[in-house]
């Protein structure tokens, strides 16, 4: 499971947690605007925005996970287990695959507004990458500087919700996740006052009870719940190095650690790596489970009108700094 979020501050920034029991070798892939997409039921993208973000590469072909463009446009795929229903090939629509969506979405658009106009067109289609590689049940987080959008394709069509919240998690659909912080309104980064009685005096015996029932398990749901009330609440100075630490430190309000997720034999889920994309500057920082330290890679410092991918294998061992 994972979870996306956004972050607005002088810059904008977009990421998320990769949840999952097992890597696939992933890579910060960078691709130029020369390289030749292939779509597998329309036209090709020959000439498109460049993209960096994780992905990984088979056979040359890159199956992202999240990434930006160079016009400052996020996205990301969540796993949507039990929800995610794609379709038949329809002869009024744009038929994408899901592991084609992202490069198509942010291959075109440059602003939310119209990757919107996009959405209106898109069928997403139940085909596989190969026998090898099954479609993963997704939806998708799209931000921009101004606005930032769910997509979830279920049973019911495609929708496109608003996210005032600027957070995704996993399940339930985005429209019910919403709806579950009406449970939370009452909490506050404030000291609590006694409302439960005039007839006892209560007192305030620690920091922090103002946020008494602030969800800390790791269900989609109270990810989704914790997240956006650390995500709403935050505060930074505005240099580039604050505002990253602190998009690390939202995420890490919902990171997983090993053993805390068990799903059977020796396989418990991880935060495999965390992103934060700063959208205005095209740069790509992350860390992994096994190396805390911020790696970032600057897409404007390589070569964007290129036609081959550029791929960053990630630092998985831990940097220390040894004082003496």
């Amino acid at each position: 499971m994972c979870t996306a979020v956004t972050y607005y501050n002088k810059d904008h920034y977009f990421g998320r947690n990769l949840d999952l029991e097992y890597s696939y070798n992933e890579t910060v892939t960078i691709m130029p605007r020369g390289y030749h997409f292939p779509i597998r039921h329309t036209s090709d993208l020959n000439h498109h925005y460049a993209l960096i973000g994780m992905a990984y590469v088979v056979d040359d072909y890159p199956l992202f996970y999240d990434a930006i463009n160079e016009k400052g446009l996020g996205m990301a795929g969540l796993n949507f287990p039990d929800n995610a229903h794609y379709c038949e090939k329809r002869d009024d629509a744009d038929n994408i695959a899901s592991f084609e969506l992202i490069p198509w979405i942010l291959g075109q658009c440059t602003t939310v507004a119209e990757s919107r106009e996009l959405l209106n067109r898109i069928n997403i289609i139940d085909e596989n990458f190969s026998s090898q590689l099954p479609a993963s049940p997704l939806h998708w987080m799209i931000s921009d500087k101004n606005e930032s959008i769910v997509v979830e394709q279920t049973k019911t069509g495609l929708r496109t919700y608003d996210n005032p919240a600027g957070v995704m998690t996993n399940n339930p659909t985005f429209d019910i996740q919403l709806f579950e912080l009406n449970k939370y309104m009452s909490l506050s980064t404030e000291s609590p006052q006694n409302t439960f009685s005039s007839q006892i005096p209560l007192q305030q015996y620690s920091r922090g009870m103002g946020a008494i029932g602030l969800p800390g398990d790791l269900s989609s749901t109270s990810r989704f719940v914790k997240a956006a009330f650390t995500r709403m609440n935050s505060k930074s100075g505005e240099s580039e190095l604050e505002n990253v630490s602190q998009f690390f430190h939202i995420l890490g309000s919902v990171d997983q650690q090993r053993g805390c997720v068990h799903l059977g034999g020796d396989a418990y889920e991880i935060t495999i790596y965390t992103s934060c994309c700063n959208l205005d500057k095209g740069i790509y920082y992350y860390n992994t489970y096994e190396n805390h330290q911020i790696t970032a890679i600057d897409m404007h410092k390589a070569d964007l009108d290129s036609d081959r991918l550029l791929t960053y294998p990630l630092r998985r061992g831990e940097n220390i700094l040894y004082e003496n």
